[in-house]
């Protein structure tokens, strides 16, 4: 199952959780398995059917285009972070 490392500012939702395993084929799958086990974790992740603005998300080391479509394997490594900008 896809390991999902939890940022800081979420880790009260998970109670104190910084990396769970959580299944699913798609990163859109792995935030449903997180909501349901971890209640309003959607809600600080995602603004509708996408991520919200200002994160990144890494899957296995590369930034992800691909959102909640992007597809996991069994060894998927899944980053959340504030996206960073400068001038």
């Amino acid at each position: 199952m896809p390991i999902v490392y939890i940022p800081p500012l979420l880790r009260e939702l998970a109670h104190g959780q910084d990396t769970l395993t959580v299944p699913g084929k798609t990163v859109g799958q792995v935030v449903e398995a997180l909501e349901q086990s971890y209640p309003g974790i959607k809600a600080r992740l995602c603004d509708g059917d996408s991520l919200r603005p200002g994160l990144a998300l890494v899957v296995d080391t590369e930034v992800s285009r691909q959102g909640l479509r992007h597809p996991l394997t069994d060894r998927s490594e899944v980053h959340f972070l504030p996206q960073v900008s400068g001038g």
